[in-house]
């Protein structure tokens, strides 16, 4: 009896043992998945950093400022010419903007004033009229009220050539919108030009530094894009001020030779 006693004893104890033990070896495996991922999550997160610490700094070395200000005196020169080109155009196109206008070149108070003298058949009420409202119509009409004693041919004639000097005029300041937008591009192209020369400098060295690369690349890219910006609302500005340039020319074209028609039987009256 004790020794059946004893053995059940010995069983009970060597069944807890095995059932600590192997809850001890089911536990180990779950906490070792647990601390994996701490493990690894530190080198993961050092590399993030590592890489947008690289990305800004790629970033900041073809920025706008850094292409402006890393390419050499050559570069900045070249920047502030197309700085230059852009204001020029901007000025130029707000000018010719108020200057063709119709109350500019050919106002109203000068048309009604220029009727009433030549109604009364007083020649230098209009020619005082003009010297008031000074302008491109003005200018014609006086060029033929100054010749209003030689003849009709000789008042149309003043008038013609006056005309064509005004319009010459009109078209040359219009012009220099053009001149920016045919010179912006060409300094985009020198642009483009230095920055290819930049980049097979660098790739000379055999070696090449890619930031220095990616500057010289963005040198090229940068200045082709800024003259671009600057030529094409020039252009588009010069040809539309051109074309109401030009109706307005014949405008007041048509309205002197209206005006004038008149003279062929006026007497001047002397003050």
């Amino acid at each position: 009896m004790k020794r059946l006693v004893m053995a059940a004893v010995l069983f009970a104890g060597l069944t807890v043992g095995s059932s600590h033990l192997m809850a001890q070896n089911a536990a180990a495996p779950a906490a070792a998945p647990a601390a994996a991922p701490a493990a690894v999550a530190a080198p993961a997160a050092a590399e993030g950093a590592d890489a947008a610490a690289a990305a800004k700094k790629k970033s900041n070395s073809t920025g706008f400022l850094a292409v402006v200000f890393g390419s050499g005196w050559l570069g900045v020169l070249l920047w502030a010419a197309l700085f230059g080109c852009g204001a020029a155009g901007i000025y130029f196109i707000v000018d010719g903007s108020i200057m063709v206008q119709p109350q500019k070149v050919m106002p109203t108070e000068l048309i009604n004033k220029i009727k009433a003298g030549l109604a009364e058949g007083d020649v230098m009420k209009a020619l005082h009229a003009c010297e008031s409202y000074p302008g491109p119509m003005a200018n014609i009409l006086s060029a033929g009220f100054s010749h209003v004693e030689e003849g009709f041919d000789i008042i149309q004639e003043s008038i013609n050539a006056a005309a064509d000097l005004e319009t010459e005029r009109i078209m040359q300041r219009l012009t220099w919108i053009s001149v920016c937008s045919n010179l912006a591009p060409m300094l985009g192209l020198l642009g483009t030009v230095q920055g290819m020369i930049m980049c097979f400098g660098t790739l000379a060295t055999g070696a090449p530094d890619v930031a220095s690369l990616a500057l010289a690349i963005a040198q090229a890219l940068w200045t082709t894009a800024a003259g671009l910006t600057v030529a094409i609302p020039a252009i588009t500005c010069f040809y539309s001020l051109r074309n109401n340039a030009n109706r307005l020319i014949m405008r007041m074209q048509a309205m002197t030779m209206e005006l004038i028609k008149d003279l062929r039987n006026v007497e001047v009256v002397n003050d």
